[in-house]
């Protein structure tokens, strides 16, 4: 039962619930920073561990806080987090922080990180309620790596550009130039460009969805196959 509700969490917080894809919560910063891959994946990763730490202290504490200040706790766990979080940034991936601005502040204000404090995390124990921050995040910056590889892939023509400043020297050259003498689509590194492969994204999903339930509905009405059977006869037959 367990193992069953583990996968259920993973294939919520990966496509079924996915926070960008389905339940489209935290959009500002999704659309807001997500010009560039190691943009993308340093918000990315910040959220995760915010949603993670967060999901942990609420289900610690959740038979101890009353419902008069649950909402004011959660928050103050969250900024205590965030802070944490930002703090980290500045000291150890100083450019990127000053890139990415008022976004890592504002994970404070994220519903999915609010969302999922008061949905799941003050009614589960600290386990499931790791695994669902782990997975929600996980899915959230899933989705900010792919917009942010797109929309850096047709606007300038490159792949990774940049990711030292997230990963350090060993990510200095790992810039790939996948189109050479290419013009920059402006139109999709402007935030409109996010709107639009945004949605694209979302469209996409939808039809993979709508192709696995066709195919399930078809499976089920498929007739049985035909043969002999077995029959058990009992008494005496004459």
């Amino acid at each position: 039962m367990a193992e069953k509700k583990l996968s259920k969490l993973t294939a919520d917080g990966l496509w079924h619930n996915n926070p960008g894809l389905v339940q489209l919560l935290g959009l500002c910063p999704l659309l807001g920073v997500s010009s560039t891959t190691v943009n993308a994946l340093g918000l990315g990763i910040a959220t995760m561990l915010v949603l993670v730490s967060s999901n942990v202290a609420v289900s610690l504490i959740r038979s101890a806080v009353t419902d008069a200040v649950r909402l004011p706790a959660f928050v103050m766990i969250i900024a205590a987090v965030t802070t944490c979080i930002e703090l980290l940034m500045q000291a150890y991936t100083y450019e990127l922080f000053l890139i990415l601005g008022i976004f890592i502040p504002l994970i404070v204000t994220n519903c999915v990180i609010l969302g999922r404090a008061d949905g799941f995390a003050a009614r589960n124990p600290v386990l499931p309620a790791a695994v669902d921050g782990f997975m929600m995040g996980l899915g959230f910056a899933l989705v900010l790596l792919v917009l942010g590889m797109l929309r850096e892939l047709v606007g300038q023509g490159t792949l990774f550009a940049d990711m030292h400043l997230l990963l350090g020297p060993i990510a200095a050259d790992w810039t790939w130039v996948v189109f050479t003498n290419y013009k920059e689509v402006l139109l999709v590194v402007l935030p409109p460009g996010a709107f639009l492969v945004m949605g694209l994204l979302i469209a996409l999903k939808n039809v993979i969805d709508a192709h696995i339930k066709a195919r399930a509905a078809l499976r089920s009405s498929a007739p049985a196959a035909s043969g002999s059977k077995r029959v058990r006869v009992t008494g005496t037959i004459n």
